[in-house]
């Protein structure tokens, strides 16, 4: 029998005492663990440092990172920050995967034996994962997203493309800029349909909802975005709470980021790129964005 690839996880946690016990306990149940579990307390003010260290002791494929408190929510940048620090924690450099898991996650217990499996199949597979649903009135309802886009609570790199892109960029939109430069070296991009994260936290409502629209203009500039490409999307997006609102956000975060010179992503190419596909899809070509 064939020796099942291994995979090592990286969780940066910050002030996640609510959910992160729930986490632990899904990763504990997997039927392929992972060779290394690598949680970072990123100054977290709660009981979260408590909780993993104690879980630490109980389990020796977790390892935990303490970070001292900046005091603020660093977006972006401060997530990739605290990720390689637990990346730098890492005991051994055999592993075939790496993961960026966040810590208010829950799944089955054969979620990354599937996972793996999609790997298998797929040898062009560059950075997969499960689907994101929400609680909405009792019902898990689906994060819907682009169909190259693995969200970033949940993203499973292969090493080879993990070494490609150059890791992650400790910048607003490193969850995107990581798939677009995947895809642009040639690796494919996608989530898996038929495997849920459970994630008890809706996306961005750690800041708000309104600042997280914010959040993604900003983000939408430092990826390169074409402007026509974000014309379209928050027309798109004005049916969608919190209702017209959300799509201003989004555009002011996208002119504020430009007018105020926001670094953008230092990669002419990646650049051309990610703007030739938008303008592709805009035009009713096959692209990322299909």
């Amino acid at each position: 029998m064939a020796q099942a690839p291994k995979y090592v996880i990286i969780t940066p946690a910050r002030d996640e005492e609510k959910h992160i016990e729930a986490t632990i306990a899904s990763v504990a149940a997997q039927t392929i663990r992972p060779a290394q579990w690598v949680i970072v307390n990123d100054g977290s003010t709660d009981k979260t440092g408590a909780i993993v260290d104690n879980y630490a002791a109980r389990f020796p494929w977790i390892t935990v990172v303490h970070r001292s408190n900046r005091g603020f929510r660093k977006a972006g940048g401060g997530v990739v920050e605290a990720f390689y620090e637990g990346y730098e924690a890492l005991h051994s450099d055999d592993w075939d995967f790496v993961v960026k898991l966040d810590a208010d996650l829950g799944f089955t217990p054969d979620y990354f034996e599937k996972c793996l499996e999609y790997f298998t199949k797929d040898p062009s597979l560059g950075i997969g994962g499960g689907e994101i649903y929400h609680s909405v009135s009792g019902e898990l309802k689906l994060e819907a997203t682009p169909r190259f886009h693995v969200r970033g609570a949940a993203k499973i790199y292969r090493r080879p493309c993990w070494e490609a892109i150059g890791g992650l960029l400790p910048a607003p939109g490193w969850d995107t800029i990581d798939e677009v430069k995947a895809n642009m070296l040639g690796w494919k991009t996608y989530s898996f349909r038929d495997l849920r994260l459970h994630h008890f936290r809706v996306t961005g409502s750690a800041d708000g909802l309104l600042r997280d629209c914010v959040k993604h203009g900003v983000v939408c500039h430092v990826s390169g975005y074409h402007p026509a490409f974000v014309a379209a999307s928050c027309l798109y997006r004005l049916g969608r709470k919190p209702y017209a609102i959300g799509s201003l956000a989004i555009c002011y975060g996208y002119v504020k980021a430009y007018i105020t010179h926001r670094p953008r992503v230092n990669d002419a190419a990646l650049i051309r790129y990610v703007r030739d596909q938008q303008l592709r899809r805009l035009c009713g070509q096959d692209s990322m964005w299909r």
